[in-house]
This record gives C-alpha cells, sequence and structure tokens, in this order.
C-alpha cells in the first residue's frame, strides 16, 4: 500500500520525520488489535495501541497520547497520572478521542497528532528496530556539540549499511551490538571533549 493512502497529517508527520515505516490496509472491522494481529498474521507482542487519556477534573482538561504494547495494560491510575500531575486520570471516550485526534476509533496512531505530550512505553521502544534515542540539536553551545544518538533496542545487530543522517553515511562496516549506543556528532573532538 502506498504511503499516500495515509491520511494526510499522518503521512505529513512521517515525511516530516524521515520515518521509514510499511504501509498496510486494515479492514476497519479488523482494527482491534487482537482482531488485525490474527488476521494478518503479527504477534501482539509486536503490535502497539495507541489510547488517548484524559483529566476532566481540572480546568482546562488535560488530555495526553499513550503508545503501549498491545500485551500491556496501560497503567492510567499510576504512571500516566504521575506524568500529568493530575489526581484522576481515565480513557478518554470515543467521542472525545475523535474530536482530539481527529481520528477513527481503531485507527488511531501517534502520528500526526499535534499539540498533546505524548508517552511511549518503554516496552515499545525495546522492539527489535534501532530507535532515536537522543538528538541534541541547536544546544546553547552551538553547533559543535550537535549530536544525534543511536541505540540497538533489539536483540540482534543493526547493520547500518546504506543508511544516512543528513551528510553523514554509513559503511558496511557500522554495526550497532544489541543494547548498543552510536552517536554521530557534528564535532567529534568537541563531543568528546564535553561528553
Amino acid at each position: 500500500m502506498s504511503i499516500d493512502l495515509l491520511d494526510p497529517r499522518v503521512r505529513a508527520s512521517i515525511e516530516q520525520y524521515r520515518i521509514i515505516c510499511d504501509v498496510l490496509a486494515c479492514d476497519p472491522e479488523l482494527a482491534d488489535t487482537a482482531a488485525f494481529c490474527a488476521h494478518y498474521g503479527f504477534a501482539l507482542e509486536t503490535a502497539a495501541n495507541t489510547i488517548l487519556v484524559a483529566s476532566k477534573k481540572v480546568d482546562p482538561p488535560k488530555y495526553a497520547v499513550c503508545v503501549v504494547l498491545g500485551t500491556t495494560s496501560l497503567d492510567v491510575n499510576h504512571t500516566v497520572r504521575e506524568l500529568l500531575d493530575v489526581k484522576r486520570l481515565s480513557f478518554a471516550d470515543g467521542d472525545t478521542t475523535i474530536a482530539r485526534t481527529g481520528m477513527m476509533i481503531g485507527g488511531v496512531t501517534a502520528f500526526g497528532i499535534d499539540g498533546l505530550p505524548l508517552y511511549i512505553d518503554a516496552a515499545v521502544m525495546a522492539q527489535p528496530r534501532v530507535v532515536i534515542n537522543e538528538i541534541h540539536f541547536e544546544p546553547p553551545e552551538k553547533k559543535p556539540l550537535e549530536f544525534v544518538e543511536l541505540h540497538n533496542a533489539g536483540t540482534a545487530e543493526a547493520l547500518l549499511n546504506g543508511w544516512q543522517l543528513g551528510k553523514f553515511r554509513f559503511s558496511a562496516a557500522h554495526v550497532i551490538p544489541p543494547g548498543g549506543f552510536v552517536v554521530i556528532a557534528v564535532d567529534p573532538g568537541a563531543f568528546q571533549k564535553a561528553y
């Protein structure tokens, strides 16, 4: 399926952050995570749910977008409540979710949602993909200390051959071991002195 068929906001977000992704057509009747995984052959522990939570007991109400694996229960009343610094928090109802995200129930994704805090569970980020772990962009110290840190959260080596960040292109020799990190710095010498 072409990325051009995605909701324009989702597509713009993916393009803005240059995310490499697979696009899969999904029958709305199969949007429930368990049904989706069973039908399309994905393991439940590799599928993520995007959930809107709300605290309407404060003025103005507070909302947040949370992403957890299909095998994880969202800890609304402890972890997320503490992150939002509210006394009560609950899952947003369907109408609120549609109004705040502009997306259909069963089709909500973190991409394309603006203006809301986004909390992604560590278990999602630990899936066998390389994730951008840290970006130090336009620091107060200016350009010499700009860097990007990549983290291999998977259990196999991540081969970076062909990857490119700006003008920096990885060679076949660039590998991140499982659990490892690599830093790409504008000025490696300045980076080493500072860190």
